[in-house]
């Protein structure tokens, strides 16, 4: 089974390191020092399992693991840290299990178990399910390509476009395409977004105003885009109402 450890602290890393050692039919195929650079390695190694703290600087564990939930295959998820008030929400990202520190031989031995058995049995799997609660929302989205992936902070996204199973987002720095419905970004990120059409969610802080073309549909006018991007009939009052309160 391949494993990949993230923690920001190197002492940890190693005492995992050490006891992973121990354990027969492990391969480690990487460490990483925070989220960011696990999502990387998951990218280039595809390991079965990660071994993952929460508390890490930049991306933490619990969104890190939001983002591997939409790899495919979806690696296996153990939480491993320092305090066990996390655990609800560990499992609300969908861990397998969740270890204490000082991780115990006979703990991680049990969890390895866990792991093999979901990667047996494992399916793909989208980015979750239901609404998102402030806390749990992510704070960038994850763009995968060719081996590697791009992280686009939410607040650099301009408006997100759904072109066929994919979303075209289109930021600050360019375009990206991610693999994820437009609707489930509208429930978790519904309070920075807002529809202007049944294919394009908008940055609320986005819109200068909306005007109307000489063909007579309705067309929001953007701080950052190119052009100005139309909006459906059902959607033109309730955007109106938004604009009246940006």
């Amino acid at each position: 089974m391949r494993v990949l450890i993230a923690d920001d602290e190197p002492l940890a890393r190693e005492r995992l390191r050490d006891l992973l050692a121990e354990q027969p039919g492990i391969e480690l195929v990487a460490e990483a020092g925070d989220g960011r650079e696990a999502l990387h390695a998951c990218a280039q190694h595809h390991p079965d399992l990660v071994l993952l703290d929460i508390a890490m600087p930049g991306i933490d564990g619990l969104e890190t693991a939001r983002h591997l939930a939409a790899f495919e295959p979806r690696p296996a998820v153990v939480f491993c840290t320092a305090y066990d008030a996390h655990a609800l929400s560990a499992f609300e990202a969908a861990a397998i299990d969740y270890l204490v520190k000082p991780v115990r031989p006979e703990r991680l031995a049990a969890a390895l178990d866990r792991a093999r058995t979901f990667a047996a049995g494992r399916t793909t799997n989208g980015s979750g399910e239901g609404i998102a609660t402030p806390d749990q929302r992510r704070t960038h989205l994850c763009a995968r390509l060719r081996g590697s992936l791009r992280l686009i902070p939410i607040e650099d996204v301009h408006y997100l476009q759904a072109e066929e199973k994919y979303v075209v987002v289109h930021h600050a720095r360019g375009e990206d395409l991610i693999e994820e419905s437009l609707k489930s970004l509208e429930e978790e990120f519904g309070d920075r977004f807002v529809r202007i059409h049944r294919n394009c969610l908008v940055a609320r802080h986005e819109i200068v105003e909306l005007k109307r073309a000489p063909d007579g549909h309705v067309q929001a006018v953007l701080r950052h885009g190119d052009h100005p991007l139309e909006v459906s009939r059902r959607c033109v009052a309730h955007l109106r109402e938004t604009v009246k309160h940006l």
